[in-house]
């Protein structure tokens, strides 16, 4: 089925799979950069593009490159409130309604200077809030019309770090603790990131609503931050964790069964039995097959990131190809996703159009996959809270079906 574009731009979107230090505006780089004194490989936006934000990728160590600018500038906090803010602005200016921004905010945060992770956590909601009070004083939303804009705060612990040059809070933690382990280091570093972000979201009522564990697949399994996830599980914190990006849907399994995951981060590599390495799995195919099925049964929703999954494996070739086709065979709950907004050059309108345009997704599998971005998410409020806010957003779907004479 064919979808006008002024449809896909104008229906209520949710991004579930959001990262901030991604997602900035290269024109808002280029200048943060030179009010901080961050040294760029080029100062114009088409510069940028051309050398550090491509459209195509060789591999994921090409693709993760550019963090280290983004993450540069967005340690002086004027940047990153205005980042945060700017993130809100152009997700409402696309027709998205909802965000769930994430970030690793250890790797921001630069104690010498002040910057802790409160203050840091402050900045971003202030931004953020900014962003939604504004948006929700608009008199479309206020009459109605329109659903009201809102979003929650994810924060990433990271899988892995080095002793230098992750960031100034890493390089002191592993010169305190300099007689661990590095995997010690690692893990000491996820407990206090869960711990902090528990007593933010109770304590000053930050809208923190879940955690997830970023970076590296292989050789930092999921499993190694067990007692991490489990500290968020036993607080209510929601868990989100990137598996199935890089490495076989034995890293899918472990993030199911050893860290309580509400929701995963890419799946891809669980129809991709070639991706497999654990010995001990004789039959692959199967072994994703069974997974499958019971992630669909569980209603354990994918967070799909189709321009993203194409740039960091090129291997993929045609996006007819991706494993979004058996995701949608195999009926399991999934989420269209930006990733991230710079990195990958996009947003959640294209992503929408790119799944229309190669997928088979007839109105009512549309209707399905925008549901899911918001019975799926992990809303900063009470359950009755979200099933109103879902239902708002639903119908304003309807209304824009019927406004655009769409039909089965």
């Amino acid at each position: 089925m064919q979808y006008p574009a002024e449809f896909i731009q104008a229906i209520p979107k949710a991004d579930l799979h959001l990262h901030l230090d991604g997602s900035l505006r290269a024109s808002s780089l280029v200048d943060m950069a030179k009010r901080s004194g961050v040294e760029l490989p080029s100062y114009t936006e088409e510069g940028l593009f051309e050398q550090v934000f491509k459209s195509h990728y060789n591999n994921l160590g090409e693709y993760l490159n550019g963090f280290q600018y983004t993450c540069a500038v967005l340690r002086d906090l004027e940047n990153l409130e205005q980042a945060s803010y700017e993130l809100a602005i152009d997700n409402q200016n696309e027709g998205v309604t909802y965000i769930e921004v994430r970030f690793a905010p250890q790797l921001l945060m630069d104690p010498s200077k002040g910057v802790t992770f409160d203050t840091i956590m402050h900045v971003v909601n202030d931004g953020l809030k900014r962003a939604k009070t504004e948006y929700n004083q608009r008199e479309d939303v206020k009459n109605g019309d329109k659903p009201p804009f809102n979003y929650g705060i994810i924060n990433c612990a990271m899988r892995m770090f080095g002793k230098k040059g992750f960031s100034p809070y890493y390089t002191q933690l592993f010169q305190q603790l300099r007689d661990f382990e590095p995997m010690q280091v690692i893990r000491t570093a996820a407990m206090e990131l869960v711990r902090a972000s528990v007593r933010m979201r109770d304590d000053e009522g930050l809208p923190i609503v879940g955690l997830d564990i970023a970076g590296q697949e292989i050789g930092y399994p999921a499993s190694k931050f067990k007692d991490v996830y489990e500290y968020a599980h036993e607080n209510f914190l929601l868990k989100t964790v990137h598996a199935g990006e890089a490495y076989g849907a034995e890293s899918i399994f472990e993030a199911l069964t050893q860290c309580h995951a509400d929701r995963l981060g890419h799946g891809y590599s669980l129809f991709s039995p070639e991706m497999t390495e654990d010995p001990k799995i004789k039959d692959p195919k199967a072994y994703g097959e069974k997974l499958a099925s019971y992630i669909a049964d569980q209603r354990i929703a994918v967070e799909v990131c189709l321009t993203s999954n194409m740039q960091t494996n090129p291997s993929i070739g045609d996006i007819k190809n991706h494993n979004f086709k058996h995701m949608l065979d195999n009926r399991l709950a999934t989420v269209i996703c930006t990733d991230n907004r710079l990195v990958s050059r996009t947003t959640v309108s294209n992503e929408y159009q790119l799944a229309v345009d190669n997928f088979d997704i007839p109105l009512h599998r549309l209707k399905d996959l925008v549901a899911y971005s918001f019975k799926k998410n992990f809303y900063p409020g009470a359950y009755t809270e979200k099933r109103d806010y879902t239902k708002r957003n639903l119908a304003y779907f309807d209304k824009l079906v019927a406004k655009f004479g769409l039909s089965e």
